[in-house]
Formats: structure tokens, sequence, C-alpha cells
């Protein structure tokens, strides 16, 4: 029986060849986990092409309610991606603007909605491309450990990567993935709300991190960026002001740690 995100789309077999959006945010901080997403990838037999002009992918123009900078924005990505081979994205959020979004900019600009259109078929959220078209399945070879995931908004709510997530996690045997109190809720960032709405965003963030240490994790994991520093930036902060000796609330985003704990480049 079909999975609920199964339902939603129909996956293609393993490709040869996909491109990689690495999101500013990855490309900028954390080119790790850019890098360790290649690696996932090519361990697995895929060519990954990575279009060096990309940039941003429009997102907080959009949200922010500048569309027509928005377009400007996407028109350029667009224009990266010419071969019909998957766009794989390491963030929802990123993956869900290009996906649901880009045709929503261009329903009215009859040159541009076709490419569009076309391009968002091929989007996939990286946890979704690695279950559902990869079909990833690598022995645990780490130690027994503990670990919580948080996801985003726009990830959980139009990628289902709650979802995806998880089920690659649970295919770690040494690896117990423990639950956050009010796991779907928000972290406080959401992109430009965090600088708009900053009193609101530190209170939301600051409560995102004690859930997630009365966890009893060793780890925080997220396939987000823009997630994952809003929390680790407020847990380093709350540490620093207590004066602990070591972080609290370590992290990382998930493709690293898939990356490790699947052997890392041994066969």
């Amino acid at each position: 029986m079909d999975s609920p995100i199964q339902a939603v789309r129909r996956y293609p077999s393993k490709p040869a060849d996909v491109y990689l959006f690495a999101t500013c945010l990855v490309d900028q901080f954390a080119p790790d986990a850019g890098l360790d997403a290649v690696r996932l990838l090519e361990r697995e037999g895929i060519r990954v092409h990575f279009p060096q002009a990309q940039t941003c992918c429009g997102q907080p123009a959009y949200t922010s309610g500048y569309p027509d900078e928005a377009r400007a924005v996407a028109v350029a990505q667009m224009k990266l991606f010419p071969e019909p081979w998957p766009v794989i994205v390491p963030s929802g959020s990123c993956g869900a603007m290009m996906r649901h979004h880009y045709p929503k900019l261009f329903a009215d600009d009859p040159a541009h909605l076709p490419v569009a259109e076309e391009l968002a078929e091929r989007v996939f959220e990286l946890t979704e491309f690695l279950v559902h078209v990869v079909n990833f399945q690598r022995a645990d070879r780490g130690d027994p450990y503990t670990v919580a995931l948080h996801t985003s908004c726009h990830a959980r709510r139009e990628m289902n990567a709650h979802l995806t997530g998880h089920a690659l996690l649970a295919g770690l045997d040494q690896v117990t993935v423990v639950r956050q109190v009010r796991e779907e809720e928000c972290c406080g960032f959401g992109g430009t709300f965090s600088l708009k709405h900053p009193s609101i965003s530190e209170a939301m963030v600051t409560e995102k991190v004690e859930s997630l240490r009365a966890t009893g994790a060793e780890r925080v994991l997220s396939a987000d960026c823009g997630c994952l520093f809003n929390i680790l930036g407020r847990a380093e902060y709350l540490d620093k002001v207590a004066a602990c000796s070591k972080p609290s609330l370590p992290g990382e985003h998930i493709a690293s740690f898939l990356w490790r704990r699947t052997g890392g480049g041994e066969q």
C-alpha cells in the first residue's frame, strides 16, 4: 500500500544524473551539509551537477510581499536546470518554494509558466528523494545514539519531510529517535518573520530549545538549515548565559548525520 506521501505524487526510477540546488544558507554557511548531500547521492551511483550561478530560491521576497522581485530571482534560477533531471534540494522550505510556488508566481505569465510547471515536477526535497527514489538502505555503522528531529513548518506542510526524515532515521539500527513536545510547532525563524517580530521569534525558539533539551537527545537533526541555525544559535546563547562548559544541544543537518552513520566513503 502506498504511503501518504506516495499518494501525493508519482516518483521516477533512480536517475543517472541530478542537479543539486544547495540553497543560499547551505552554500554560504553550511557547505559541509551540501557536500555530504552530494556524497550520499554519488555513493548511490548518481552523478550530481551543481550549477555555479545558483543563488536564492526567491522565498524571502515572495513571503515578504514582493512578487516582482521574487519572479526575477526565480527566472534566474529556472534557467540553470535545462536537462530533464531531478533537482534535489536539501531544504524543505526552499524545495516547497520551487515546487509549489513557482507556478503560482507565473500564473499570469504564459512565457514562463510552462517552464515553472515543468521544473516544479522535477523538484525533490533531499530526504523525500532518498526515501522514494533512491530507496536508501545503508547499514548503521555507529554506536548507540539518541537524536531528536526538527522539521520546518514549510517542510512538514508542503513537502511531508517529517515523514521521510523519520523514515530515514528509522532505518538506522543503533539510533533512537526521541520526540519533542509539540514537534510540529515552528521554531520561530520563519525567514523574515524573525526580523520583523524578534520578540515573538525569541520566545518561540526558546521554547523549542527547551523542548528539545527535555528529550535528552544527544543531538538535534534537521533537513532545514534556517531552522537549525536558529535553534542551535539560541541554545548556544543560553549555554553562554548559564556558563555551560559544553554545548547542551549539538546539532547538524540530517545529510551529514546520515553520511557519517552509514560509513562515510566506505562502500
